[in-house]
Protein backbone atom coordinates (compact mmCIF):
# COMPACT_ATOMS: atom_id res chain seq x y z
CA UNK A 1 0.00 0.00 0.00
CA UNK A 2 3.14 2.27 0.12
CA UNK A 3 2.68 3.39 -3.25
CA UNK A 4 -1.07 4.35 -2.60
CA UNK A 5 -0.19 6.27 0.55
CA UNK A 6 0.38 9.50 -0.90
CA UNK A 7 -2.39 9.28 -3.10
CA UNK A 8 -4.71 8.53 -0.04
CA UNK A 9 -7.49 10.55 1.71
CA UNK A 10 -9.89 8.78 4.09
CA UNK A 11 -9.65 5.77 2.36
CA UNK A 12 -10.62 7.36 -1.28
CA UNK A 13 -7.69 6.56 -4.17
CA UNK A 14 -7.05 9.25 -5.97
CA UNK A 15 -4.49 11.53 -7.73
CA UNK A 16 -6.43 13.54 -10.52
CA UNK A 17 -6.56 17.42 -9.86
CA UNK A 18 -10.59 17.19 -9.55
CA UNK A 19 -10.09 14.71 -7.08
CA UNK A 20 -7.34 16.65 -4.67
CA UNK A 21 -9.41 19.77 -5.02
CA UNK A 22 -12.20 18.24 -3.63
CA UNK A 23 -9.74 16.59 -0.94
CA UNK A 24 -8.47 20.47 -0.31
CA UNK A 25 -12.18 21.77 0.00
CA UNK A 26 -12.62 18.94 2.59
CA UNK A 27 -10.13 19.89 4.98
CA UNK A 28 -11.33 23.68 4.36
CA UNK A 29 -14.67 22.90 5.26
CA UNK A 30 -15.05 19.77 7.67
CA UNK A 31 -15.30 21.45 11.31
CA UNK A 32 -18.13 24.10 10.47
CA UNK A 33 -21.90 22.41 10.77
CA UNK A 34 -22.93 24.51 7.13
CA UNK A 35 -25.18 21.93 4.94
CA UNK A 36 -23.21 20.28 2.51
CA UNK A 37 -24.87 18.54 -0.99
CA UNK A 38 -22.98 15.89 -2.55
CA UNK A 39 -23.57 15.39 -6.44
CA UNK A 40 -22.28 12.91 -9.07
CA UNK A 41 -23.05 9.88 -10.84
CA UNK A 42 -24.10 6.49 -9.12
CA UNK A 43 -20.90 4.88 -7.86
CA UNK A 44 -18.23 8.24 -7.82
CA UNK A 45 -18.15 7.65 -4.23
CA UNK A 46 -20.42 10.16 -2.57
CA UNK A 47 -20.92 7.98 0.37
CA UNK A 48 -16.93 8.07 1.29
CA UNK A 49 -16.72 12.12 0.70
CA UNK A 50 -19.31 12.41 3.25
CA UNK A 51 -17.37 10.01 5.71
CA UNK A 52 -14.09 11.87 4.80
CA UNK A 53 -15.69 14.93 5.93
CA UNK A 54 -17.32 13.43 9.03
CA UNK A 55 -13.63 11.43 10.04
CA UNK A 56 -11.78 15.11 9.57
CA UNK A 57 -14.21 17.21 11.49
CA UNK A 58 -14.04 17.81 15.34
CA UNK A 59 -17.54 15.53 15.34
CA UNK A 60 -15.56 12.81 14.80
CA UNK A 61 -15.86 10.97 18.29
CA UNK A 62 -19.60 11.14 17.79
CA UNK A 63 -21.85 9.06 15.51
CA UNK A 64 -22.31 9.24 11.88
CA UNK A 65 -25.96 7.92 10.64
CA UNK A 66 -26.45 7.07 7.17
CA UNK A 67 -30.19 6.96 5.54
CA UNK A 68 -30.83 5.89 2.24
CA UNK A 69 -34.10 8.07 1.35
CA UNK A 70 -35.29 5.32 -1.32
CA UNK A 71 -34.70 2.43 0.51
CA UNK A 72 -37.07 3.24 3.45
CA UNK A 73 -40.61 2.96 3.30
CA UNK A 74 -42.41 6.62 2.91
CA UNK A 75 -44.93 5.02 5.73
CA UNK A 76 -42.20 3.96 7.82
CA UNK A 77 -39.23 6.62 6.82
CA UNK A 78 -40.46 9.65 9.14
CA UNK A 79 -40.55 7.17 12.00
CA UNK A 80 -37.10 6.37 11.08
CA UNK A 81 -35.85 10.08 10.87
CA UNK A 82 -37.70 11.77 13.85
CA UNK A 83 -38.67 8.79 16.40
CA UNK A 84 -41.95 7.77 17.67
CA UNK A 85 -44.26 7.53 21.16
CA UNK A 86 -45.22 4.78 22.42
CA UNK A 87 -48.79 4.21 20.63
CA UNK A 88 -48.15 7.03 17.95
CA UNK A 89 -49.48 4.40 15.69
CA UNK A 90 -50.27 0.71 15.21
CA UNK A 91 -47.21 -1.34 16.21
CA UNK A 92 -45.81 1.45 18.04
CA UNK A 93 -45.82 -0.36 21.53
CA UNK A 94 -42.65 1.44 22.82
CA UNK A 95 -40.97 4.23 22.39
CA UNK A 96 -37.99 4.47 19.71
CA UNK A 97 -35.42 7.01 19.15
CA UNK A 98 -35.21 8.53 15.59
CA UNK A 99 -31.86 8.80 13.24
CA UNK A 100 -31.81 12.50 13.93
CA UNK A 101 -31.50 11.77 17.93
CA UNK A 102 -29.15 8.82 17.28
CA UNK A 103 -26.55 11.31 15.23
CA UNK A 104 -26.81 14.16 17.79
CA UNK A 105 -23.30 15.65 18.20
CA UNK A 106 -22.33 14.39 15.05
CA UNK A 107 -23.36 13.77 11.26
CA UNK A 108 -26.53 12.61 9.40
CA UNK A 109 -26.01 11.64 6.04
CA UNK A 110 -28.88 11.87 3.84
CA UNK A 111 -27.87 9.84 0.54
CA UNK A 112 -30.43 9.75 -2.49
CA UNK A 113 -31.92 13.17 -1.51
CA UNK A 114 -33.98 13.34 -4.77
CA UNK A 115 -36.02 10.35 -3.37
CA UNK A 116 -37.52 11.91 -0.04
CA UNK A 117 -41.15 12.45 -0.37
CA UNK A 118 -42.47 15.64 -0.64
CA UNK A 119 -44.46 15.49 2.59
CA UNK A 120 -41.53 14.86 4.38
CA UNK A 121 -39.50 17.69 2.85
CA UNK A 122 -41.32 20.38 4.90
CA UNK A 123 -40.58 18.45 8.14
CA UNK A 124 -36.84 18.20 7.74
CA UNK A 125 -36.57 21.61 6.48
CA UNK A 126 -37.99 22.36 9.98
CA UNK A 127 -35.38 20.37 11.45
CA UNK A 128 -32.55 21.70 9.73
CA UNK A 129 -33.88 25.52 10.46
CA UNK A 130 -35.03 25.09 13.94
CA UNK A 131 -32.22 22.57 14.78
CA UNK A 132 -35.27 20.36 16.78
CA UNK A 133 -37.50 17.59 15.72
CA UNK A 134 -40.61 16.41 16.96
CA UNK A 135 -41.40 13.07 17.35
CA UNK A 136 -44.58 11.12 16.27
CA UNK A 137 -47.40 10.89 18.07
CA UNK A 138 -45.47 13.84 21.12
CA UNK A 139 -46.68 17.34 22.01
CA UNK A 140 -43.08 18.30 22.53
CA UNK A 141 -39.84 19.28 20.46
CA UNK A 142 -36.18 17.92 20.87
CA UNK A 143 -33.36 19.61 20.71
CA UNK A 144 -30.47 18.02 18.36
CA UNK A 145 -27.04 19.13 17.10
CA UNK A 146 -26.58 17.63 13.89
CA UNK A 147 -24.08 18.64 11.21
CA UNK A 148 -26.64 17.45 7.42
CA UNK A 149 -24.85 16.05 4.43
CA UNK A 150 -26.93 15.18 1.66
CA UNK A 151 -26.22 13.14 -1.30
CA UNK A 152 -27.79 12.85 -4.53
CA UNK A 153 -27.74 11.48 -8.36
CA UNK A 154 -30.32 13.55 -9.10
CA UNK A 155 -30.22 17.13 -10.94
CA UNK A 156 -32.47 18.97 -7.69
CA UNK A 157 -32.53 22.00 -9.20
CA UNK A 158 -34.63 20.25 -12.40
CA UNK A 159 -36.84 18.22 -9.68
CA UNK A 160 -37.67 21.99 -7.95
CA UNK A 161 -38.37 23.36 -11.42
CA UNK A 162 -41.23 20.37 -11.70
CA UNK A 163 -42.28 20.67 -8.05
CA UNK A 164 -41.28 17.38 -7.29
CA UNK A 165 -38.46 19.48 -5.02
CA UNK A 166 -39.26 21.90 -2.61
CA UNK A 167 -37.31 25.03 -3.85
CA UNK A 168 -36.71 26.03 -0.27
CA UNK A 169 -35.20 22.99 1.37
CA UNK A 170 -33.11 22.57 -1.95
CA UNK A 171 -31.11 26.23 -1.01
CA UNK A 172 -31.11 24.96 2.72
CA UNK A 173 -29.37 21.84 2.44
CA UNK A 174 -26.90 23.24 -0.99
CA UNK A 175 -25.39 26.05 0.80
CA UNK A 176 -21.92 23.94 -0.19
CA UNK A 177 -22.03 21.58 -2.87
CA UNK A 178 -19.31 19.27 -4.00
CA UNK A 179 -19.58 17.90 -7.19
CA UNK A 180 -18.05 13.91 -7.61
CA UNK A 181 -16.70 13.66 -11.27
CA UNK A 182 -17.37 10.85 -12.91
CA UNK A 183 -14.11 8.05 -13.27
CA UNK A 184 -14.20 9.02 -17.19
CA UNK A 185 -13.16 12.18 -16.24
CA UNK A 186 -10.24 11.38 -13.98
CA UNK A 187 -8.41 8.25 -16.20
CA UNK A 188 -5.21 9.19 -14.11
CA UNK A 189 -6.80 7.74 -11.20
CA UNK A 190 -7.95 4.32 -12.35
CA UNK A 191 -4.31 2.57 -12.04
CA UNK A 192 -4.09 3.46 -8.62
CA UNK A 193 -7.89 1.99 -8.03
CA UNK A 194 -6.72 -0.78 -9.83
CA UNK A 195 -3.84 -1.36 -7.76
CA UNK A 196 -5.89 -0.70 -4.59
CA UNK A 197 -8.70 -3.49 -5.56
CA UNK A 198 -5.94 -5.80 -6.34
CA UNK A 199 -4.58 -5.70 -2.89
CA UNK A 200 -8.04 -5.44 -1.69
CA UNK A 201 -9.31 -8.72 -3.16
CA UNK A 202 -5.99 -10.64 -2.68
CA UNK A 203 -6.96 -10.47 0.88
CA UNK A 204 -10.55 -11.18 1.42
CA UNK A 205 -10.63 -13.70 -1.31
CA UNK A 206 -7.29 -15.37 -0.54
CA UNK A 207 -5.57 -14.78 -4.17
CA UNK A 208 -1.79 -13.72 -5.24
CA UNK A 209 -2.43 -11.72 -8.03
CA UNK A 210 0.72 -10.07 -8.97
CA UNK A 211 0.31 -7.37 -11.50
CA UNK A 212 -2.50 -5.94 -13.82
CA UNK A 213 -0.86 -6.31 -17.52
CA UNK A 214 -0.03 -3.14 -19.70
CA UNK A 215 -2.54 -4.00 -22.15
CA UNK A 216 -5.37 -4.84 -19.62
CA UNK A 217 -4.57 -1.97 -17.71
CA UNK A 218 -5.00 0.46 -20.87
CA UNK A 219 -8.13 -1.09 -21.76
CA UNK A 220 -9.37 -0.19 -18.41
CA UNK A 221 -8.25 3.50 -18.97
CA UNK A 222 -9.66 3.66 -22.22
CA UNK A 223 -13.05 2.35 -20.72
CA UNK A 224 -15.70 5.13 -19.93
CA UNK A 225 -17.20 3.46 -16.99
CA UNK A 226 -20.61 4.28 -17.03
CA UNK A 227 -20.68 2.95 -13.37
CA UNK A 228 -17.88 4.33 -12.09
CA UNK A 229 -15.74 3.35 -9.48
CA UNK A 230 -18.63 0.85 -8.17
CA UNK A 231 -18.26 -0.84 -11.40
CA UNK A 232 -14.26 -0.76 -11.68
CA UNK A 233 -14.40 -2.10 -8.33
CA UNK A 234 -16.96 -5.15 -9.93
CA UNK A 235 -14.95 -5.77 -12.60
CA UNK A 236 -11.69 -5.69 -10.36
CA UNK A 237 -12.72 -8.56 -8.44
CA UNK A 238 -14.70 -10.51 -11.37
CA UNK A 239 -11.07 -10.70 -13.20
CA UNK A 240 -9.26 -12.09 -10.25
CA UNK A 241 -11.54 -14.35 -9.45
CA UNK A 242 -10.80 -15.99 -13.13
CA UNK A 243 -7.41 -15.22 -13.46
CA UNK A 244 -5.38 -18.28 -14.25
CA UNK A 245 -2.35 -16.79 -13.83
CA UNK A 246 -0.86 -14.24 -11.04
CA UNK A 247 -1.22 -11.75 -13.85
CA UNK A 248 -4.77 -9.98 -14.94
CA UNK A 249 -4.95 -10.23 -19.01
CA UNK A 250 -7.22 -8.63 -21.38
CA UNK A 251 -8.82 -11.56 -21.96
CA UNK A 252 -10.69 -12.04 -18.79
CA UNK A 253 -12.68 -8.49 -19.30
CA UNK A 254 -15.87 -8.75 -19.52
CA UNK A 255 -17.19 -8.33 -23.18
CA UNK A 256 -18.77 -5.24 -23.40
CA UNK A 257 -15.53 -3.33 -21.54
CA UNK A 258 -12.91 -5.29 -24.61
CA UNK A 259 -15.41 -3.73 -27.16
CA UNK A 260 -15.52 -0.25 -25.78
CA UNK A 261 -11.79 -0.19 -24.67
CA UNK A 262 -10.16 -1.72 -28.01
CA UNK A 263 -6.90 0.36 -28.32
CA UNK A 264 -7.55 1.82 -31.42
CA UNK A 265 -11.03 3.20 -29.57
CA UNK A 266 -9.14 6.60 -28.34
CA UNK A 267 -5.95 8.15 -30.19
CA UNK A 268 -5.33 10.78 -27.05
CA UNK A 269 -4.64 8.02 -24.52
CA UNK A 270 -1.18 7.09 -23.18
CA UNK A 271 0.14 3.10 -23.99
CA UNK A 272 2.29 1.83 -20.92
CA UNK A 273 4.92 0.08 -21.59
CA UNK A 274 5.79 -1.19 -17.78
CA UNK A 275 4.18 -1.67 -14.12
CA UNK A 276 5.70 0.72 -12.83
CA UNK A 277 3.27 3.41 -11.59
CA UNK A 278 6.09 6.12 -10.62
CA UNK A 279 7.44 5.75 -14.47
CA UNK A 280 3.86 5.82 -16.16
CA UNK A 281 2.75 8.80 -13.92
CA UNK A 282 5.47 11.10 -15.42
CA UNK A 283 5.00 9.61 -18.83
CA UNK A 284 1.46 10.46 -18.97
CA UNK A 285 2.09 13.70 -17.41
CA UNK A 286 4.88 14.53 -20.02
CA UNK A 287 2.44 13.58 -22.90
CA UNK A 288 -0.59 15.59 -21.45
CA UNK A 289 1.45 18.61 -21.04
CA UNK A 290 2.88 17.89 -24.59
CA UNK A 291 -0.88 17.84 -25.93
CA UNK A 292 -1.91 20.99 -23.54
CA UNK A 293 1.24 23.23 -25.21
CA UNK A 294 -0.09 21.98 -28.45
CA UNK A 295 -3.76 22.87 -28.20
CA UNK A 296 -2.55 26.40 -27.05
CA UNK A 297 -0.05 26.96 -29.87
CA UNK A 298 2.28 27.16 -26.46
CA UNK A 299 0.54 29.51 -24.76
CA UNK A 300 1.62 28.47 -21.00
CA UNK A 301 -0.92 30.17 -18.80
CA UNK A 302 -3.60 28.66 -21.15
CA UNK A 303 -2.06 24.97 -20.98
CA UNK A 304 -1.69 25.73 -17.33
CA UNK A 305 -5.51 26.52 -16.89
CA UNK A 306 -6.50 23.07 -19.22
CA UNK A 307 -3.85 20.84 -17.20
CA UNK A 308 -5.81 22.30 -13.85
CA UNK A 309 -2.40 23.47 -12.35
CA UNK A 310 -0.45 26.74 -11.42
CA UNK A 311 1.74 28.36 -14.25
CA UNK A 312 4.94 27.63 -12.19
CA UNK A 313 4.09 23.95 -11.41
CA UNK A 314 3.76 24.05 -15.43
CA UNK A 315 7.13 25.31 -15.96
CA UNK A 316 8.40 23.32 -13.52
CA UNK A 317 7.54 20.06 -14.96
CA UNK A 318 7.87 21.42 -18.51
CA UNK A 319 12.25 21.65 -17.57
CA UNK A 320 11.85 18.60 -15.69
CA UNK A 321 10.44 16.69 -18.71
CA UNK A 322 12.45 18.64 -20.79
CA UNK A 323 8.74 19.11 -22.94
CA UNK A 324 9.91 21.25 -26.46
CA UNK A 325 7.43 23.94 -26.73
Amino acid sequence: MEVLHPYNFSNIIARSHKMQAIFHTIKKIADFKTSILITGESGTGKELIAKAIHYNSIRRESPMIDVNCGGIPETLLESELFGHTKGAFTDAYRVKKGLFEEADGGTLFLDEMGDLPLSLQVKLLRALQEDEIRPLGDSKVVKVDVRIITATARTLGDMVNKGLFREDLFYRINVLTIEVPPLRERREDIPLLAEHFVQKYNIRLGLDIKEVHPDCLQRLINYDWPGNVRELENVMERSMVLAEKDVLTSEILPPELLRQSGSSARDDVFFWDEFSIKTNTKKLERQLIAKALAETKGNKTKASTLLEISLPALLYKIKEYNVEN
